[in-house]
């Protein structure tokens, strides 16, 4: 919680970002601190950082003489647009601070993640057509109930992964989901939905149903329980009828030959 005369509160320098597609020159720069923020107050410095070759980073700096004026600022310009790009205008930080705060929004919404899980709200939907995207899958799914999200995964080059989520604002509305859309047919496939688990999870459940299907087996055997059945690639040799043997055929004891 932030406190009276915290930097948080009292800060007079400003972090401003991404106009490096605006590709603006010193004397640019210099025209933009003057249009955009002068009017909130006087100005000690500004400053635009650059790479070893002299190019504009897309960023840069502007400390006020008040803390009054740099919130005006912020308030003010953040999100205003400059050449089509988009301003960021914030507090500046210090580099141990911000990796304090990008931790904080990694816990919490890892928190919200693990909620969701354990509250059976997030379903898990595989074998996606590659024409559905986001819009698609949130309106197959609607119907069930309010969805809070609908995401389908892509790579690198924005390509489909063939598998999503989609998250429900109660349990039964995804319980409701599964039972009715696993196993439909959507544009060309028939769908896999059920709960979405953590990777955690889902490695026990797999070590689980290996641990089944092993039980019972030899020390050290190495393979699919046994069925009852025999493989038809192991050949059986069958029991063969003997002939039947006269008497002078039964061979006689080699010490009854010698008292002959």
């Amino acid at each position: 919680m932030e406190t009276l005369g915290h930097p948080a509160t009292r800060f007079t320098n400003i972090y401003v970002k991404n106009f490096g597609d605006a590709n603006l020159s010193d004397e640019e720069f210099q025209q933009l601190i003057s249009q955009l923020f002068e009017p909130y107050g006087k100005i000690v410095s500004c400053v635009i950082m650059k790479d070893d070759g002299g190019k504009s980073r897309g960023f840069g700096f502007v400390s006020y003489e008040t803390h009054e004026a740099a919130k005006k600022a912020v308030d003010a310009l953040n999100g205003s647009e400059v050449k089509t790009c988009k301003l960021y205008v914030a507090r500046a930080q210090k580099k141990n601070e911000r990796q304090a705060e990008l931790r904080e929004k990694y816990e919490k919404l890892k928190m919200e993640r693990l909620n969701r899980y354990q509250q059976g709200v997030n379903l898990y939907v595989k074998n996606l057509d590659d024409v559905i995207d986001d819009a698609r899958l949130h309106e197959e799914f609607s119907v069930y109930g309010n969805i809070t999200s609908a995401k389908i995964m892509v790579d690198e080059k924005g390509n489909t992964k063939g598998f999503g989520f989609v998250c429900f604002s109660s349990p039964d509305e995804a319980t409701k989901a599964v039972t009715e859309m696993n196993g439909r047919i959507i544009v060309s496939k028939p769908l896999f939905v059920a709960l979405a688990q953590r990777k955690e999870e889902r490695k026990q459940h797999l070590a689980a149903t290996a641990r089944c299907q092993n039980q019972g087996m030899p020390r050290g055997f190495i393979g699919h329980a046994y069925s009852g059945m025999i493989p038809t690639n192991y050949l059986i040799a069958s029991a063969q009828p003997r002939p039947f043997m006269t008497t002078n055929q039964v061979p006689r004891p080699r010490w009854a030959q010698q008292q002959q």
